[in-house]
């Protein structure tokens, strides 16, 4: 397939405005994140309380994230990311004038950045779910897969510009990005026209699928098992990366920020290789796990700064391939009427274990390396895929509408 093919849902207005808007908030996050995770290690020098700021962040969508799936199957996904990013705009403001005081308080900080989470829980169901409308069946798998490039283009844009900036201005000035941040993508989502979205709805039984039939489900059952196990171990790069950066080897916040933006390169490389597949199968979940494993062990063995800065861009190719495959998978599974219930039960996995798996390597840090952390992730990676392949091998990519 020619390379038009992977940017053809770009020819879609509504989807363009949706790819901007996502890449500048997913920046403007990072912003937020980087300077909010020097600032806590700043304060305590312990993996363990930087763990406690993904905790605060990721816990509430595991509480939240069935409840977001239900209202983007109801409501307009467009409503519910307008109403998001206004929320968010005005609590990451909150969290700015927190960290511009003398004295950070810790729990006030977990406490902006947990109500922070819950308003995500709902607005990343609404951001997956919202795609097939903006481009159809014909370009949805596509869609998907471009959709998650945004999170390695601003990744790849991000980091390094929050760690100059907080090196140069400290944390505050990189809160104020995101809450500009969540202000455009306002304006983004209201330029969007509704009158050219497609339909989700179908008629009968699969409009309202209940939600114990996922569970007999051999694909998505295997999806949703497989991704809340990476989640736990293998994808909690803001604690592992930053460590390893920052303790490990004695990096600075510029030295972090690079290491984000180099992963990040390969991630969009990796997005955009997902999106040239013409016709995705569940077995290429297996595929992708065996690269990301592969790309994570290359990284964890990096015995300096310099190789693992080096060592960067492939572990993003092996994440955002990883990440691409996996998503456009999980909603091709099921008819398009039920993707908030699908994405809701993903993002269990993608955000609501998160704050577990930051605890465990959080300690695992603090008792040994960042470097010791990593490689977990990628023997989880691999274990995973032997798994994959055996229970989704010959099995087509249908979904069940």
């Amino acid at each position: 397939m020619g390379l038009g093919g992977v940017f053809e849902p770009f020819r879609e207005r509504n989807y363009s405005l949706y790819f901007a808007g996502q890449t500048l908030s997913l920046t403007g996050t990072w912003f937020q994140n980087l300077a909010l995770s020097l600032v806590v290690l700043d304060l305590t020098g312990s993996a363990r309380a930087l763990s406690g700021v993904t905790i605060a962040q990721f816990l509430p969508m595991l509480l939240f994230s069935i409840p977001a799936g239900r209202i983007a199957d109801r409501f307009r996904p467009r409503t519910v990311l307008m109403t998001t990013s206004l929320i968010s705009a005005a609590l990451v403001a909150v969290l700015a004038v927190i960290v511009a005081s003398p004295d950070p308080a810790l729990p006030a900080l977990y406490g902006i950045v947990a109500a922070l989470g819950s308003t995500q829980a709902f607005e990343r169901v609404a951001a997956q779910t919202i795609i097939f409308e903006l481009v159809g069946p014909h370009l949805f798998s596509r869609g998907v897969a471009l959709s998650t490039v945004t999170v390695a283009v601003s990744r790849s844009i991000g980091p390094g510009l929050a760690g100059i900036l907080f090196q140069a201005f400290g944390a505050v000035p990189g809160m104020v990005v995101n809450s500009v941040s969540f202000l455009l993508v306002f304006g983004m989502l209201a330029l969007i026209r509704p009158q050219r979205f497609h339909s989700r709805r179908t008629s009968g039984a699969a409009e309202r699928l209940p939600m114990m039939r996922f569970l007999r489900n051999r694909i998505i059952v295997t999806l949703l098992i497989t991704n809340v196990f990476i989640a736990l171990l293998s994808l909690n790069f803001m604690v592992t990366l930053t460590s390893i950066v920052t303790i490990d080897f004695n990096g600075d916040g510029a030295a972090a920020g690079m290491a984000h933006a180099l992963n990040a390169v390969g991630g969009i490389v990796g997005g955009f290789v997902a999106a040239s597949i013409v016709r995705l199968r569940p077995v290429m979940v297996a595929v992708a796990l065996v690269g990301f494993g592969a790309t994570v062990l290359i990284n964890a063995a990096a015995p300096s700064l310099m190789s693992f800065l080096i060592a960067a861009p492939l572990l993003g190719l092996g994440i955002g391939f990883y990440n691409s495959v996996l998503n456009a998978t999980a909603q091709l599974a099921v008819a398009p009427s039920n993707i908030g219930q699908m994405m809701s039960l993903m993002n269990i996995g993608n955000y609501g274990v998160v704050p577990f798996g930051a605890l465990l390597l959080g300690w695992i840090i603090d008792l040994s390396s960042g470097r010791l952390a990593l490689a977990v992730g990628g023997v989880a990676a691999l274990l995973a895929a032997g798994w994959v392949w055996s229970r989704v091998r010959g099995e087509p990519s249908e979904g069940e509408g």
